[in-house]
């Protein structure tokens, strides 16, 4: 029976990268374990010290994590580790992987709280003067003959397209949600991804994840001294992943018909065409576990690139918006002002 979640992602991660260091300085699993509890707080440690009874009592340590709730990619990565044997440096690498996207989450949630605060201040100041100063004032330049300016037409035009843009946002997410409840999730796994990937700018991000994340497990079972079908058997196995299950039954069944594992690779359109380019000469020259271990931290390079790439972006285009807008307000109000001193 599954524990309610007591554990943050970021503690999650924490823990495991400290259990695998303490794997790799020749720790048995249970006493890494032990070891790193005490450092948890009372009810993650009374959680963790339950768990361990399992352990000892022989289920494996991706069981164990899947009855705490641990996050499905730690989860993954340790069931991968314990059938190629590498459990140490695994859990480590997936740690950092999941720090690592802690990280970037938190500096983007920091990027955007000050410029949505100051967007939502914006708002009422904006709600204030079209509702408020700008009638009287427009009232007063008719009175007086004065043009009002583009800038006041532009406001008023932005006040009234702001209830067409709130509807227009209602209705696409709950047509996003509908479409998320009633179609989407009826898709396999492996359909769910090919549609995924379509999706502009993060379909890219999401085809570097999945092809990092096929690709450095399938180096870990290489290197574990497996053949790709016992390799692509481990994918099956994975129950508590679906992506897993279908990704390794599929594979199979085009080796079955006589295609390559290369052009098995290539069929899938949620991963990155260079991903089944290094195949064919990592099987010739012997060597594609380090290939696939290469490749994979090309991919999470180029996933960490793009990431921070985009956070650079975001802040920049927040405030220029929210300028330009605060700029339009005073304009919209000063400008007939001044013409009015003018024909005094």
């Amino acid at each position: 029976m599954n524990r309610v979640n007591n554990w943050t992602v970021r503690e999650q991660a924490t823990f495991l990268k400290r259990a695998g260091e303490l794997l790799l300085r020749g720790y048995p699993l249970a006493e890494a374990i032990e070891s790193v509890s005490f450092y948890l707080r009372p009810r993650q440690k009374r959680e963790m010290n339950e768990s361990l009874s399992d352990l000892r009592e022989g289920y494996p340590f991706y069981q164990v994590l899947t009855e705490l709730n641990f996050n499905k990619n730690l989860i993954s990565y340790v069931y991968f580790a314990e059938q190629h044997g590498g459990l140490g440096n695994a859990i480590i690498e997936a740690s950092g992987m999941v720090l690592k996207r802690d990280n970037d989450f938190n500096r983007l949630k920091k990027l955007v709280t000050y410029p949505l605060i100051l967007a939502f201040m914006t708002f009422i100041l904006f709600y204030f003067v079209d509702h408020v100063l700008l009638p009287k004032f427009s009232s007063l330049y008719q009175d007086m003959d004065v043009d009002p300016g583009v800038f006041v037409t532009i406001i008023t035009s932005f006040g009234n397209a702001i209830p067409l843009l709130m509807s227009f946002g209602v209705i696409l997410f709950s047509a996003a949600a509908a479409y998320y409840y009633l179609v989407f999730r009826k898709y396999s796994a492996l359909e769910q991804r090919n549609r995924l990937v379509r999706i502009p700018v993060i379909g890219k991000l999401l085809k570097l994840l999945y092809s990092h994340f096929f690709s450095v497990q399938l180096s870990y079972l290489f290197s574990g001294g497996l053949s790709v079908i016992d390799a692509l058997n481990v994918f099956e196995n994975n129950t508590h992943e679906p992506f897993s299950v279908e990704l390794g039954k599929e594979i199979k069944l085009s080796l079955s018909t006589g295609l390559d594992f290369d052009r098995a690779i290539a069929s899938f359109s949620f991963f990155e065409g260079e991903l089944y380019r290094i195949i064919k000469p990592g099987q010739e020259n012997g060597k594609l576990d380090q290939e696939l271990f290469y490749y994979s931290r090309n991919c999470l390079s180029q996933l960490e690139e793009k990431t921070d790439r985009a956070m650079r972006i975001v802040q920049p285009v927040l405030y220029t918006i929210i300028g330009l807008l605060i700029i339009s307000l005073y304009l919209a109000i000063l400008l007939p002002m001044f013409q009015l001193l003018q024909g005094i």
